[in-house]
């Protein structure tokens, strides 16, 4: 499959909530992501919006439901990025969705290493999210 579009997730929405939660967790509190009315009044977005790494961060998810291994493997780790870029911001209440395609797959020692060529589309914006070449390890 390598080179072909393996699917695409569901749309899930970034809440506000999940933004604070991001923030406490990563003590990143600058105010675009969190005073929202400081945010319409000030920022380019009209709102808050999410952490890059929080959509960043969202690929495990939106992967899992695109990409099922069946019973040949037992464990799949993220094993790194070679890119990522964020070429437009998340909203708060925005929905979101990824697009996966199998750039490659390398046999290692006991499993297979997929280099994912991954967009983060963000509904009704004609810039993606997040751009990423990421790297998941796949354990038999």
């Amino acid at each position: 499959m390598a080179g072909q579009e393996v699917g695409v997730s569901d749309w899930i929405e970034v809440r506000q909530d999940r933004i604070t939660q991001f923030a406490d967790a990563t003590d990143d509190q600058q105010w675009i992501h969190l005073d929202a009315r400081r945010a319409a009044a000030e920022s380019p977005y009209g709102a808050t919006i999410a952490h890059g790494f929080l959509s960043l961060s969202l690929l495990s998810t939106l992967g899992r439901q695109v990409v099922r291994y069946g019973d040949a493997f037992h464990m799949t780790i993220n094993y790194g990025l070679n890119r990522v870029r964020f070429p437009a911001a998340v909203r708060s209440g925005t929905r979101i969705r990824g697009r996966f395609r199998l750039l490659s797959a390398e046999e290692f020692e006991g499993g297979v290493q997929l280099c994912w060529d991954v967009t983060v589309e963000a509904e009704n914006s004609a810039k993606p999210c997040v751009v990423a070449e990421w790297l998941t390890r796949v354990y038999r």
